[in-house]
Order: C-alpha cells, then structure tokens, then sequence
C-alpha cells in the first residue's frame, strides 16, 4: 500500500533524528589549519638546465628544503605515516618542477603494473578521486588560491600520467581534462622517485608572488595505507578539500617572457562507409583542417576559440540497456568542453542513476540522436575575476539532416562567499530557425565549518509559443563527519520546465530524499563498516502521489582491500503513461508495489586479476527484472591492461518477458606512457549489434598528437555480420605556445 506524503514525511523526519543527533554531538580531531608553518613548502629558483630523468641528482634538488611529515588517512588515521615521504620544489621562467622520493621498508612489495594514460586514479561513488591498483603518488595545485578549484597530477613507479581538474572541493571532478605537464619515475633501492614538469601556463597562476595552495597524496598498495599532507581528517577532511590545502610559496614565474598564447591546429582523413541496406552502402571519403586556439587575457582567465571543432579522436561512448523509463545519460568526453567544466555545472545531482535535472548538458551541442552533428566553431571565456570565477560559451552548429544550423550560448557568473561557498547565475539560450528556448537560474553552495553545507537552486525555461515556461527549485543539506552522515533535499521540476540544452529526466514532481550513513572503523579483519539507509519520496506538483522507496544497504571493506556491498529496498511506483521497457514489452498504467534486492563486489586491489561482480533482482511492474553481471580485469606486465564485462538481463512481466545479454571487451597496449593503443568491442544482444572503436595515440609532444581511430558497427534483425556502418580517421595535432 502507497505510503501517504504526510505520514512518510514524518517518518523520514524521526528517521533522521536518530542519525542526526549523536552526529551533531560527536566530536573528531581536525587537521591543524592550512595557513599555519607547518603547512607551508617553499620552491627555488633553478638555475641549472632541468634534465627530467627521475633521478633528483641536479644541484638544485639538493639545495631545496624538502615538505615531509604526511600523516594516514588510512588505517589509522592521523597517525604518522609509516614509509617517509620527501617533497621538493624548483622552478625556472616558465615551469614548476617536483621531485618526490619515497621510501619503502620492503621495495620489492611496491606495487607498479599501469603503464597506460589516466589509469592511475579513478572516481569512487561518492565522487572522491580513489587510487587503483598501484602504489602512486599525487599533487593537488590550487594555482588560483581561491580555496574551492583546483587541478590533480598524479603517477606511479612506471611514470604513467594521470590528471583532472577539481571544481568546488569535489563537487565535481573531471578525470578525462588534460594538461601541458611531463614526469618521470623510477625505482630505487629504498623505494621510488618521480619528477614532475608541470608548465606555468597549465596552472594559471593567479595568487600573490606566484603561490598556489598544495596538497600530497600517496598510497601505499601492498598495506592500502593513504597519506596525506593536509585534511588527513575524515569525514571533513580528504584530499579534495582545497580549502583546507597548505601552500607553496616563492613561485615567480617570469611572465613577461610569454604572451600566454597557444594555437593548435589540425588536419585529418579519413573513409566512411554506411550501409542504408544489404546491397546499398554509401561511401565518402571526409577531409578537415581546423584550428584551436587560447588565450590568457589574465592570469587566470582564459579565452579559447575553436573553427571546425573536432572530435574524432573521442572514445566510443559504452553501451546501456535501459530498463526504466527514463532517458540514459552518457558522460561528457570532448576536450572543447572539459576544460572548466565543473564551472558550468547548474542543478541536481544523480544518487544512484542520471541526475534528475541539468539545467546545462554539453552533450546537448553537437551531438544528436542520428549521432554526430558537425560544429562549424566556438568560443570559451572561463576563470577567475578576483572574488569571482565566470564563464561564457557560443557554439554554431551545421545544418544536418533534420537538425538546422542551431546557435549555443552559456553564461556562468560566480561569487565567493566566505572560504569556499559561492552565490551564482547560470542562463543558456538554445535558437535556430524552428526552435528557442532559454533558461536562467540562481544557485549557492554555504558551508558552516568544514562538515555542513547547504545547497540550492532556483531555475526557470522560457519558450516561445504553448508550453515550456516552467520552473525548478533545490533545497539540500550535507552533514558528513567520520562516524556519521546526512545528506537531505528537497526538489521540484515544473511540469512545462523544458532544457533545450541542459538534461531533464522526469518533469512535475516534488522529491524527498533523506540518505543516512554510521560507520564504524578497524574491526577485527574489517577496516570500515558501514549501514545506509535512503529513503525517498515522490509527488506530482499537485501532491498526488508517484513514487517512494525506502531501502538499507551494508558496506563491509576488509583490510586487504576488498569491498562488498548488499542493499534492500521496498519500492512503490505509479505508472501514469505506459511504456515500453528496453523497446520489448509494455508497461501498462497503475500502481506497482515491490521489492529491490543487490548487492555489488570487488575482490582486493593490487592483484593482477581483479574480479568485479554486481545483480538485482527487482519486484516490479507486476513481474521481475533481474540483471547480474560481472567484469574480469587483467593486468599482464606493465604494457598489457584488458577487462572483460559480461551482463545478462532477464525480464518476466505481464506483457510479456525477454532475456539479453551485454558483453563488453576493453584491451590496450602501452608501449610506453605516450604510446599506445586502446580497443572496445561490445556486443548488445538486444538489439543484436557489434561494435568496435580502436584507437591508436602518440603524444609526439606535450599537447600535440597523432591519432588514427577505427569505428565499425554490424549487427540487424535479419543478421549479426551485416555490416551497418564502418569510419576510419587519422587525426594529427600541433601545439605552439607563445
């Protein structure tokens, strides 16, 4: 039976106060404060000619005082970190050097296997950067020391890179951003050593005399101990909390040497071929020259222009079975937008799927449902004004096929408020010759001490003609400290808010959340354990009813790395419109009750051979939905990465029931970090296709590139092998910096 709004607000209400108190009462150590001596490092000046080998044997390393004292993050946290590590800096006119040495008591049991680009850190599913499976070393640079943004370099034993930019300490974190930067590595007898160049002009140094804010993170993989320089405390703490950063002073890059230009053209080639039909493919053969430019108007504040953008170079996207009714969302992978993405970020986050509401997506502009549109050229305008951090887009795309030449347009303003909080204004505007449609809205983001921070927004879409005028509202607030965790809101999506260039999944609802979390540390074999409750609720805007879930969930993680996850839930949901799920059976109105059972897993990190394995089994829809798959990643030497992902679908409803599997193969060669090739072949039985992206790089020099890329897709109703469509590319780039 459907829970009434009154009584299950009131129930996640006592719910939450069972949580919230003993969290509001307890009480942790915090890291001391950023400013203070200990948390300052100090770079010289190098005046040696700079050999960057990984051996730290130039006179200048010797004359550097080095950073030290790191503490745990894990196990025991704040305790002194078992293995020394040393930290130095130097710097020339133009780049930052880094020279980091890190003793290890058995060097034989340092972890090193990745070879491969942007594998050395991923997200976890807080959003938190997470190491992988080697022992690494990463540098946290707030270049513009406005406490909230920053970038992350981070690399192994082998000197594999790894980077990503850091928006409002972690709010959002972009892992497919590149910079301009170079390291090398080696082990030693003690341990190992990595030297990092990192050119000025990648961190846009805008603090006084050149300072930047500074964190280090090093993960110790054979004891899965973390260190951390500063914010070693949980809960307020980690590495992303830029604003609880140390810092590095005496940078003073000679800026009058450069003008703060860099131009990059490209020219590319390629062959394409579709197959409309057995017997009638279409064949061209697509030639392009184009160029990218950027500008630094002002430490800080970049302008980039970009005239026959590509991106052929861009992985294929993976491929989803959807078995709900709402639309997937695929993350943004093209350079033109990633750079200050986090920047332009306006609305509600996704929990445990798409984000309800975007009110920007750039996924939106070049890109439609056929596939690519061409973008004949833009501009960026995005960095830091002082107090305020702003951001301007104009895209024009090209007429093709059914979609007409469209203009983009973003504008993003932001100001700080006290350390790291910020009042802002986003609006876009989406025109051609047969739509408009704009959007505007107001968001903060207020922190009470490093713990608690309360969110929101309101937003509103207009749009010419019947319809589409329709507003949306946030209202959340975050508790987290070590023991315990809060997370509330509160949102609504106007029934006619229509975000032509943003992301809208579900329109005319109200939503409830209330997720709580308690954590208890290093039991027995354990080093964390941890009890989930999430609860929701969701009306029309007029209050009737539409859906709830209340669910729990334990989280066991054992000393050696290895995590497994088991959640429940008992779901409602009222279908007002039926549907199809996944294009095979229909789902008629009414009112569904249910349950959720699943659970996921990861065998420990480190090995070789890495087991992931995840299923659901859904009450639902008057039937079932079960899915359980599983995913095999190897690691053979350091050149050989592949992962193999198998998941298979079984759906039994009343009108009617499919089965399905999903196979997904990734495999690479790393023939060193600046060389390589990549492959995914995946195979989707429900719509009986196959697809392969093959992509070979060279990174001939820092920013420059040489890309040749292979798409095929076969696969029909009447035929795995029939070929559908089949594009090759060859794609070389060039950077110079003025």
């Amino acid at each position: 039976m459907f829970v009434e709004a009154p009584a299950m607000r009131r129930s996640i209400v006592r719910l939450a106060l069972v949580f919230v108190t003993p969290a509001l009462l307890a009480q942790a150590p915090t890291a001391a404060p950023a400013g203070s001596a200990a948390a300052v490092g100090v770079a010289i000046r190098a005046n040696e000619t700079p050999k960057l080998d990984g051996r730290l044997d130039e006179p200048y390393w010797q004359r550097a005082e080095p950073l030290s004292g790191l503490r745990q993050r894990e196990p025991l946290n704040g305790e002194p970190a078992t293995e020394a590590t040393r930290v130095r800096f130097a710097f020339n006119g133009s780049t930052l050097y880094v020279g980091v040495e890190m003793e290890e008591k058995h060097p034989d049991g340092v972890v090193a296997r990745t070879l491969d680009r942007d594998r050395i850190m991923d997200q976890g599913f807080d959003g938190s950067l997470q190491f992988q499976n080697d022992d690494a070393i990463a540098l946290l640079f707030d270049a513009q020391l406005d406490h909230r943004n920053a970038i992350v370099l981070a690399t192994n034993p082998l000197g594999a890179e790894f980077d990503a930019l850091v928006t409002d300490e972690g709010r959002e974190v972009n892992i497919s951003w590149r910079g301009l930067w170079q390291v090398a590595a080696r082990r030693t007898p003690t341990g190992w050593v990595a030297e990092f160049e990192v050119l000025f002009r990648t961190l846009r140094l805008n603090g006084p005399h050149g300072d930047l804010g500074l964190n280090v993170f090093r993960m110790i993989r054979h004891s899965n101990e973390e260190n951390i320089w500063r914010a070693w405390t949980r809960g307020e703490g980690g590495f992303l909390r830029v604003s609880q950063a140390g810092r590095l002073q005496a940078v003073e890059p000679a800026k009058a040497a450069r003008v703060g230009l860099e131009v990059k053209p490209y020219s590319l080639v390629g062959t394409d071929q579709l197959t409309r039909g057995a017997n009638a493919p279409s064949d061209r053969i697509p030639r392009d020259l184009g160029i990218d430019a950027k500008y630094e108007l002002r430490p800080g504040l970049i302008l980039d222009g970009s005239i026959h953008t590509d991106f052929a170079q861009v992985e294929a996207d993976d491929q989803q079975v959807n078995l709900t009714r709402f639309s997937l969302f695929f993350p943004e992978k093209r350079e033109f937008f990633l750079e200050n993405a986090g920047l332009f970020q306006f609305g509600i986050p996704g929990q445990f799927g798409p984000p309800p509401m975007q009110l920007f997506f750039s996924r939106r502009i070049g890109i439609g449902d056929d596939g690519a549109i061409p973008v004949l050229g833009g501009t960026r305008l995005s960095g830091r004004l002082g107090a305020q951090t702003v951001g301007l887009i104009d895209v024009v795309t090209q007429e093709s096929g059914d979609e007409p030449r469209t203009n983009f347009a973003v504008a993003r303003y932001k100001r700080d408020v006290g350390q790291s909080g910020y009042i802002g204004v986003l609006g876009t505007d989406r025109r051609s010759s047969v739509e408009q449609n704009s959007t505007a809205g107001v968001d903060f983001s207020l922190w009470k001490g490093p713990a608690f921070n309360v969110q929101g927004f309101g937003a509103r879409s207009f749009t010419p003609g019947v319809g589409g005028d329709g507003g949306s509202y946030r209202l959340g607030a975050s508790y987290q400290k070590d023991a315990y965790g809060v997370d509330v809101q509160h949102f609504a999506i106007g029934e006619q808010m229509r975000a032509r260039l943003g992301f809208v999944n579900r329109d005319n609802i109200r939503q409830y959340d209330v997720n709580l979390r308690r954590t208890w540390r290093n039991i027995g074999p354990l080093r964390r354990y941890q009890l989930f409750s999430f609860n929701s609720l969701i009306t029309s805007m007029s209050g009737e009813p539409r859906d709830n879930s209340f669910g729990l969930a334990t989280s066991p993680v054992w000393n050696n790395g290895a995590d497994f996850t088991l959640y429940g839930s008992r779901d409602f949901t009222r279908v007002f419109e039926e549907f199809d799920l996944a294009d095979k059976v229909t789902v008629p109105t009414g009112d569904y009750v249910g349950h959720t059972i699943g659970w996921f897993a990861f065998t420990p990190p480190g090995r070789s051979l890495q087991l992931r394995g995840d299923g659901q089994l859904q009450q639902t829809f008057g039937g079932w939905v079960r899915n359980v798959g599983s995913t095999l990643n190897g690691q053979f030497g350091s050149h050989f990465q592949g992962a193999l992902g198998i998941t298979h679908f079984d759906t039994q409803l009343p009108g009617g029931e499919f089965t399905g599997e999903l196979i997904r193969l990734r495999a690479g060669w790393a023939f060193t970090p600046h060389l390589g090739v990549k492959a995914l072949v995946q195979y989707n039985d429900l719509s009986n296709r196959v697809s392969a992206n093959v992509r070979f790089q060279w990174i001939h020099r820092p920013g420059s590139d040489l890309f040749l890329v292979f798409n095929e897709e076969r696969g029909a109703d009447d035929g795995i092998w029939l070929p559908r469509s089949r594009a090759t590319r060859a794609k070389l780039t060039y950077l110079w910096a003025f």
